[in-house]
């Protein structure tokens, strides 16, 4: 079973358009409603690949309780953490160039008793779990050492954590050694504070984050690959994708395939790979399931192409 929590949870409308022009009116050509947050896409990836999952979250008014009834409708056991304030509601906008615009919303305030419930209610439900997905940005009133807090009660439990966040929140984590952390490219530059134009300024970035307590680093770069390190040594990986429709969880789907395929080595990054690529070319926030899979369009090798240049350096 794969525990996940989403401390900052929200309620996505998506909206595929032409083009977005701006202070015009835009007629949608589709429209979907979706459970959102990071790691409410990594369970709903999970629940697609046929595993079982359980998604810890706060949640508050109207919003929050259609969250609720959306993933209990695709099968997944919600953990609720009953909130003051209401859920967000966010929106983006997909053009048809596969140009995305997201508005996310803040989110409510979490209360000292709301935040201490929030981990409360990780450790009840962590008995069992193969892993705990930490994933997302932090609402307000939460600290950044809150994930550190987080990593350290898993861990007290016995349990590994995979940690999806950035910024304040991840340096501070890295302290608690979280068995594996999945920053993006530009998350990546923000940690090691330097731009990175290469995929080997991206592998010493990864080293960097080793160093300072990750056990394990699973990078996106998007649509150059992505890069495993971890005691075992560097892996990449790379995926032929005919058209980009919409990249919201495509980085979510990747942490759930890795995660299902063991969460360890070149299968599991293979399986990462496959997850994302595979999300890319559904609309909105759909989650791949095994049928969209296209394992033979994956290539993994230890051979880590240094000198290759990102198609979009991030500083």
């Amino acid at each position: 079973m794969i525990l996940t929590v989403t401390p900052n949870p929200s309620l996505d409308r998506t909206y595929e358009v032409p083009s977005l022009d701006r202070g015009e009116v835009v007629r949608a050509t589709g429209e979907r409603v979706d459970p959102g947050g990071k790691g409410v896409n990594v369970s709903r990836a999970v629940t697609a690949a046929g595993r079982r999952t359980v998604a810890v979250l706060p949640l508050g008014g109207a919003p929050g309780a259609l969250v609720a009834d959306l993933l209990d409708a695709q099968g997944i056991e919600v953990a609720p953490v009953p909130v003051a304030g209401a859920t967000r509601s966010n929106i983006a906008l997909a053009e048809a160039d596969g140009v995305l615009t997201k508005i996310n919303a803040p989110g409510p305030e979490l209360t000292a008793a709301e935040q201490e419930l929030l981990l409360d209610t990780v450790r009840r439900q962590s008995p069992g779990a193969d892993w705990i997905a930490c994933c997302g940005s932090l609402p307000r009133g939460l600290a950044p050492s809150w994930y550190a807090e987080l990593v350290a009660r898993v861990h007290a439990a016995g349990v590994r954590v995979a940690l999806d966040t950035s910024g304040p929140a991840l340096l501070a984590a890295l302290r608690e050694r979280p068995d594996v952390v999945k920053p993006n490219a530009g998350e990546l530059a923000e940690a090691v504070g330097r731009p990175l134009a290469t995929v080997g300024d991206a592998l010493k970035a990864a080293e960097e984050l080793r160093g300072m307590g990750a056990r394990a680093v699973l990078a996106s770069l998007g649509a150059d690959g992505q890069l495993l390190v971890d005691d075992d040594g560097a892996w990449f990986g790379t995926a032929a994708v005919d058209a980009v429709r919409s990249n919201v969880g495509a980085g979510d789907s990747s942490l759930a395939g890795f995660l299902v395929a063991g969460g360890r080595g070149p299968e599991a990054l293979a399986s990462a790979v496959a997850h994302g690529a595979a999300a890319v070319r559904l609309p909105g926030s759909v989650m791949p399931t095994p049928a969209d899979l296209d394992p033979a369009a994956v290539t993994v090798t230890a051979e880590v192409p240094a000198d290759r240049a990102l198609r979009e350096p991030v500083s």
